[in-house]
C-alpha cells in the first residue's frame, strides 16, 4: 500500500519537487523537470534494485531503503549545507 506523506507547509509540494530535481541533477542524474520523482528509477538501476513502474511488492525493505536513502540522504545533506551557509552569512 502506497503512503502519501503530507508536507508541514501546505502548497510546498512543487518547491520540494523542484529542490529534488536540482539536487539530483547536481549529483549527475538526468531529471525530467516535469517528472522529477522519476529519478528514483535511474537511482534504482544504478544500485541494482529492480524497481519498476506500478506494483513493487516484490522489493525488500532494504532495496526500497537503498533507493529512498540515496535520494533523501542527498537532499538532506544539501539542506544542511544551505542552512550552514546561511548561518555563516549572519555573522
Amino acid at each position: 500500500m502506497a503512503r502519501r506523506r503530507k508536507l508541514a507547509v501546505p502548497g510546498a509540494e512543487q518547491g520540494v519537487r523542484d529542490f529534488k530535481a536540482e539536487v539530483m541533477r547536481a549529483e549527475g542524474y538526468s531529471v525530467d523537470p516535469e517528472r522529477p520523482d522519476d529519478v528514483k528509477y535511474e537511482v534504482a538501476e544504478e544500485l541494482g534494485v529492480p524497481l519498476t513502474r506500478g506494483h513493487n511488492g516484490n522489493l525488500t525493505t532494504e532495496e526500497a531503503g537503498q533507493v529512498g536513502g540515496k535520494i533523501g540522504g542527498t537532499m538532506v545533506r544539501e539542506m544542511i549545507r544551505l542552512a550552514q551557509e546561511r548561518l555563516a552569512k549572519r555573522d
